[in-house]
């Protein structure tokens, strides 16, 4: 039974927010209201006037513990690719720094800057300051299992602790230049330094998963897993793909203590026959994006003859924030991502005009961003309500809105984004729409008819153009021969009851060849050949592991298994015994 049933309009905001992704509900009465334009005054404060810890309670910066970069070239002993293997994975792959988890240090560094700014928005988007006013039910966060391993690996946070360090002292440097506005821009950022460096050492110096637990225990967030390293699941061996689901989801019990009801599906990618999947491994629900739905995305619908439900992303809403060409980040006082005072690494400059080149941009501006929070604010909860309304009028039902975005947006892409997120969460409820989550929307009767999905992504075309398109073919062909290899592989070792590390790291290379971000960006051509040298490279352990076991070199295949498991340090319970192997299934 559908919940407010009176005059009142129901209604859901899903606003995936992730450095990861992530989804906002809001469901209830939609009356007319100013109330939000001080509440996200409020929040938009944090933009103009960072806070500094009291000086007797800052914590100083200590120094990392030093550990090499690691490059891409197989570990010891080398083997060279067997024979028949591709040129490319038997060519030397270049030497690409890399950091954590064999994530390159250009990436680690955004996705630092984004948690360094997540981390000093006050109140900003600190879902706990949120969570200590007694607010529940705030958004759905989907963290993908390979993003939560990093948020915990001792060398990310290290890595993590230095670049906050850093930013103080660039920030240190700048605010004793002679220049006006780049001294004013070194006290903002080293207020601002100081914040995130006492958030970092106070709370997140043990890893991300105790603060997402606390979120979740609270009430404040429903979590959304995965499967392990983000695959795009249609185009996965079944057995591969029910291995990746199981395997994300035990992840997911083993740092937050608990299971989840929804996953994240990588790529909102879906075909014929995953709703089963999702089912037997005890998935209640997912995303997808609205064009699957045909846009109707008012309720979450069932998929086939299961109860999984599949809830749609609204994309008139997403797109007040998401769109390239009229999306808020754009505005013209918001602080420019790509501008650079060089000197110091800080960013100087508001955007200005899309046409306006990074050295004529206007300085930055915190009042003005400020102003231009609380006009999004306001124009944010005037379209969900408006969106309300229609689509009330249009089913003569309670409806919902499921506004999904990838987290990094926030505070990394978009500066502002933390404030503006903690408006909306405030201004939404005032203004008489009740936020919420996946699971609360589903548990509180949003759910319609059942529902025949088509296949369907959320990249461009909504289809699987950019994961299995021309640009790509390589790499599909090359991950459907990795997971025959692999499987082979696998499927030849005895049964028995004990833990198979050879096999564990056969499956866990293969997962991360078929990672679904290798095919993005080569299609979008952003960093295309790292992640061809990062597929290959994964591929060639696969060959060389796999290769000494069938030919019975068991002492060299484990000595493989330990140097790639060493260099790639990723989910050490993965455990292949938990691989249903054709015409029985095993259990560990």
């Amino acid at each position: 039974m559908r919940v407010g049933r009176d005059s009142r309009l129901g209604g859901a905001l899903s606003a995936s927010i992730l450095l990861l992704s992530a989804v906002t509900l809001a469901a209830g009465s939609v009356t007319p209201s100013s109330a939000h334009g001080s509440v996200a005054m409020a929040a938009a404060e944090s933009v103009a006037a960072p806070t500094l810890p009291p000086r007797e309670r800052a914590v100083g910066l200590v120094e990392p513990a030093d550990r090499q970069p690691v490059a891409f070239r197989s570990p010891k002993p080398a083997v060279a690719a067997p024979a028949g293997a591709p040129a490319a994975a038997a060519a030397p792959l270049s030497a690409v720094l890399v950091g954590a988890l064999g994530i390159p240090e250009l990436v680690l560094q955004a996705y630092r800057s984004a948690e360094a700014q997540l981390a000093t928005s006050t109140p900003g988007c600190h879902l706990r300051t949120l969570a200590d006013e007694g607010r529940t039910d705030l958004l759905t966060l989907g963290v993908t299992p390979v993003l939560a391993a990093q948020l915990d690996d001792p060398y990310s946070l290290d890595g993590m602790h230095h670049w906050l360090g850093n930013w103080q002292l660039r920030a240190a440097e700048a605010a004793g230049s002679r220049d006006p506005d780049r001294r004013a821009l070194g006290h903002r950022e080293h207020r601002r330094s100081a914040a995130a460096l006492h958030e970092f050492e106070t709370r997140w110096r043990h890893g991300g998963a105790p603060r997402l637990r606390e979120l979740a225990d609270s009430g404040a967030v429903e979590l959304l897993g995965g499967p392990s390293m983000h695959p795009f699941q249609p185009l996965l061996d079944p057995r591969l793909r029910t291995f990746a689901l199981r395997e994300g989801r035990a992840d997911a019990v083993r740092r937050w203590g608990r299971g989840t009801e929804g996953i994240w599906a990588p790529e909102c990618a879906f075909t014929a026959g995953m709703e089963l999947d999702y089912a037997a491994a005890g998935v209640g629900h997912f995303m997808v994006d609205g064009p699957a739905l045909h846009g109707d995305t008012t309720c979450g619908r069932p998929v086939g003859d299961t109860h999984v439900v599949a809830f749609g992303r609204d994309l008139p809403v997403s797109y007040r924030v998401w769109s390239p060409k009229s999306g808020y980040p754009g505005h013209s006082a918001y602080r420019d991502f790509h501008t650079y005072d060089h000197d110091t690494g800080l960013k100087p400059s508001r955007v200005t005009g899309r046409s306006v080149a990074g050295p004529d941009k206007a300085p930055y501006e915190p009042e003005r961003a400020a102003a231009a929070v609380r006009s999004h604010v306001e124009d944010f909860v005037d379209a969900v309500r408006r969106r309300l309304r229609s689509e009330h009028a249009r089913t003569g039902s309670p409806a919902l809105v499921v506004a999904a975005f990838d987290t990094e947006l926030f505070g990394h892409w978009w500066h502002e984004g933390p404030a503006w997120l903690a408006g909306i969460l405030r201004a939404l409820p005032e203004a008489g729409i009740r936020v919420g989550t996946l699971a609360g929307a589903k548990r509180d009767g949003y759910v319609g008819d059942p529902v025949d999905l088509p296949d369907t992504s959320w990249g461009s075309g909504k289809d699987w153009r950019v994961w299995a398109g021309d640009p790509v073919r390589d790499l599909v062909d090359l991950n459907a021969e990795v997971t025959a290899t692999a499987l082979d592989a696998v499927d030849a070792a005895p049964p028995g009851g004990l833990r198979d590390r050879v096999a564990d790291q056969i499956l866990r290379e293969t997962m991360l060849t078929v990672s679904s971000d290798w095919a993005f960006m080569v299609s979008k051509d952003s960093a295309a050949q790292y992640a061809r040298d990062r597929a290959h490279k994964h591929a060639h352990a696969v060959r060389e592991i796999a290769d000494a076991r069938v030919h019975g070199h068991h002492a060299r295949a484990a000595d493989l298994a330990s140097g790639w498991n060493q260099a790639d340090d990723l989910f050490p319970d993965l455990d292949a015994r938990r691989l249903q192997p054709t015409g029985r299934e095993v259990r560990a």
